[in-house]
């Protein structure tokens, strides 16, 4: 399927597709700390970016990484102008962060960093623990390597490419953990 293919198919489905390199992808359901961490981030960042120029988004905004791959990261934000008046999928974020789950974390941090890396905008990428309380932060540094920030108990995220500081607590705020 070529990827206009996808994109007018996709629109007609009742669950999302990811597309890579000609082949679709149905994305699964998450659990509910899943979904739990993911719109506390969303709604802790929508607070914080109110009146600047990002915007926030979460699982339902897809993500164009090339004219062949399209992802639906769990939240993203765009601070880029191209991408204010995208109606189908966003190509120029400067942040995407992904909720991991025991079957999709080495496929989140190994192809689909991969491919996120080729975003010419992104300068963040993290991964988030459902399991139990830690961030895997990736940032972009000067020299254009990516250097991985991690996380803990306690520890106040920074998450530079928006500039918003935060205990990591809030993410894990009311979220149960699998016994």
């Amino acid at each position: 399927m070529s990827p206009q293919e996808y994109l007018e198919w996709e629109v007609r489905q009742e669950i999302k597709y990811e597309y890579i390199d000609g082949e679709v992808f149905a994305m699964t359901g998450g659990t509910l700390p899943h979904n739990d961490i993911a719109l506390n981030l969303a709604s802790a960042l929508k607070s914080h970016l109110r009146g600047s120029s990002c915007i926030p988004f979460m699982a339902a905004a897809k993500v164009a990484v090339s004219e062949n791959t399209f992802h639906y990261p769990d939240v993203v934000v765009s601070c880029d102008e191209r991408d204010k008046q995208a109606i189908q999928f966003l190509q120029y974020p400067c942040l995407i962060v992904e909720v991991l789950s025991p079957s999709t974390e080495a496929y989140d941090r190994g192809s689909k960093f991969t491919r996120y890396r080729r975003i010419e905008t992104l300068q963040e990428y993290v991964l988030i623990d459902a399991e139990k309380i830690g961030v895997d932060c990736f940032r972009l540094n000067d020299r254009g390597i990516w250097e991985l920030h991690p996380y803990e108990t306690g520890d106040e995220v920074h998450l530079t490419s928006v500039d918003f500081r935060f205990p990591i607590a809030l993410l894990y705020e009311n979220v149960q953990f699998p016994t």
